[in-house]
């Protein structure tokens, strides 16, 4: 065991972990339905509730709930998802410029039907080779698109509008694009970039490739998520810790970094099930080594139920429990002292696949109480057990709370 007598402190999000209760399941949620002895024991021994990380009148993103559970609340800093995703990829954003996330879609029926917001989880070199044809169609509009890891890419319009209104294509799976293409100041030019992608695209040796392997064609790109850069102190400015992320997605090493935390790079960290889960955790043991504090996400339960895949949600939730949650558990034996808390960031049910509101159930578990599963079957930890405990109404606190500082 470590002789560092400081309390080491880890927050481990499953994104979209938390469902609603299934036929399929005989009224049970996927978390419930899951093997899940790690969270189990978390849930015997640690303090369970709910906590809301969607502020009413807000969309359940991904964007807005990550952000609460690092311990900001959107309501008074959020200015869109994708200058997280900027700062991630080293992009830097003048106050006057405006960032969009640009995703590459799979669009069916002439163009005309949202089939799905990944374009069949593209891999990365595919990916690339495909927008790279939208290069010189974004120079001509005065915009700057930057590549990022499988479908997620940025568009930067310098000097950019902000009164635009555009919808994340996960919002709406198999449903008509129609009202859902931008609207307001700048659409137009967005329009023409959706357009002018159906063309490029649609011959592209890369999507003949994908139609032979009866893959979803990467046809469309697809601009969503804009903002100004936000203006954030770091958590070392207001707790002062030091601390890591460690994420695949660039969404949250975004928020990460706006918080003032090293962003760890992780080879084979994908964002969905495949990810390299043993080298997340590896990464994050090792910088509770020389650091205070460490967010761990994981992007797999969320992209399974966007899929409407009820087994591949399970497994992603057993995933995280048994490849996740237990070796860090396990890892933080080392240390004398430390506290983890556990959280999805939202609701993510896979009948609906798309993310919803409501207060997510939350675990937190400290060196003090812990106890390895038991051979003994446990009270699961569930929405349903979460929602007999604490209420916390601004997830924002709940790092305080892991923290002690309330």
């Amino acid at each position: 065991m470590s002789s560092d007598s400081k309390t080491k402190y880890v927050i481990l999000v499953p994104d979209g972990m938390a469902d609603s209760p299934m036929k399929e399941l005989d009224g049970a949620t996927p978390l419930q339905a899951a093997k899940t002895p790690w969270m189990d024991s978390m849930a015997a021994t640690g303090n369970l509730g709910t906590a809301r990380t969607i502020p009413h009148g807000m969309e359940p993103g991904s964007d807005v709930a990550n952000l609460s559970i690092m311990g900001y609340s959107p309501d008074t800093v959020y200015t869109g998802r994708a200058p997280f995703e900027a700062a991630s990829m080293g992009v830097h954003l003048r106050p006057e410029d405006v960032a969009f996330r640009l995703n590459l879609v799979t669009l069916e029926r002439n163009f005309t039907l949202m089939v799905d917001h990944s374009a069949d989880h593209i891999a990365t070199p595919e990916a690339h080779d495909i927008i790279e044809e939208m290069f010189p169609v974004a120079e001509a509009f005065g915009l700057v698109i930057v590549p990022g890891v499988s479908y997620r890419n940025l568009l930067v319009w310098r000097d950019g509008p902000t009164g635009c209104l555009t919808h994340a294509p996960h919002d709406f799976p198999g449903e008509s694009i129609a009202t859902r293409l931008p609207t307001g100041e700048g659409a137009d030019v967005l329009l023409r970039l959706i357009i002018k992608s159906w063309k490029l695209f649609e011959t592209h040796p890369v999507n003949q490739r994908r139609k032979r392997r009866c893959q979803g064609a990467a046809n469309s790109v697809w601009p969503w998520g804009q903002g100004r850069p936000p203006k954030i102190r770091t958590l070392t400015q207001r707790f002062g810790i030091s601390g890591a992320v460690v994420a695949a997605v660039d969404l949250v090493r975004g928020i990460g970094k706006y918080a003032g935390l090293d962003i760890i790079d992780v080879p084979g960290a994908t964002g969905y099930l495949d990810t390299n889960y043993q080298g997340k955790v590896d990464a994050a043991l090792s910088a509770l080594e020389d650091k205070d504090f460490v967010f761990l996400h994981v992007e797999a339960p969320d992209e399974a139920a966007h899929s409407g895949q009820l087994d591949l949600k399970i497994k992603a939730i057993e995933d995280f429990d048994e490849k996740v949650v237990g070796p860090v558990l396990s890892g933080l034996q080392k240390f004398s002292h430390w506290r983890v808390l556990l959280m999805p960031d939202h609701h993510t049910p896979t009948e609906r696949r798309v993310h919803t509101g409501e207060p997510v159930p939350y675990v937190l578990q400290d060196s003090e109480t812990w106890k390895p599963p038991a051979a003994e079957s446990v009270t699961g930890f569930s929405e349903k057990r979460a929602s007999e405990g604490q209420a916390v109404e601004d997830a924002a606190k709940m790092i305080e709370m892991l923290l002690q500082k309330n």
